[in-house]
């Protein structure tokens, strides 16, 4: 499965490969079939997951309610949704190849 798909109810699925506890916040590229994204947040209380989620809203240039993770709030592999946006165009605001 791709990084970035659509998803059937017209959203954006992004598969991702979190790293909690980084020394800066940054999209990493591709690792496998998931983006990789490491974030400064400690993975406790859900910051990390809401500091994926404000690094890949900033990234793709839609507003921070529209992403959200969907799968493996608890897990290092995470799906997030994403709103208000094409396949195509997150693909290429995130730099990969669909």
């Amino acid at each position: 499965m791709p990084a970035v798909t659509l998803a059937p109810d017209g959203s954006v699925h992004i598969a991702v490969k979190a790293v909690p506890g980084a020394s800066r916040d940054q999209v990493s590229g591709l690792l496998g079939d998931r983006l990789k994204i490491r974030v400064s947040a400690p993975p406790e209380g859900g910051k990390a997951n809401e500091a994926i989620e404000t690094l890949l809203a900033d990234r793709l240039g839609v507003r921070r309610r529209d992403v959200r993770v969907i799968h493996g709030h608890s897990s290092q592999e995470k799906t997030l949704s994403v709103s208000g946006i094409s396949p195509a165009l997150a693909a290429e605001r995130l730099g990969i190849d669909r």
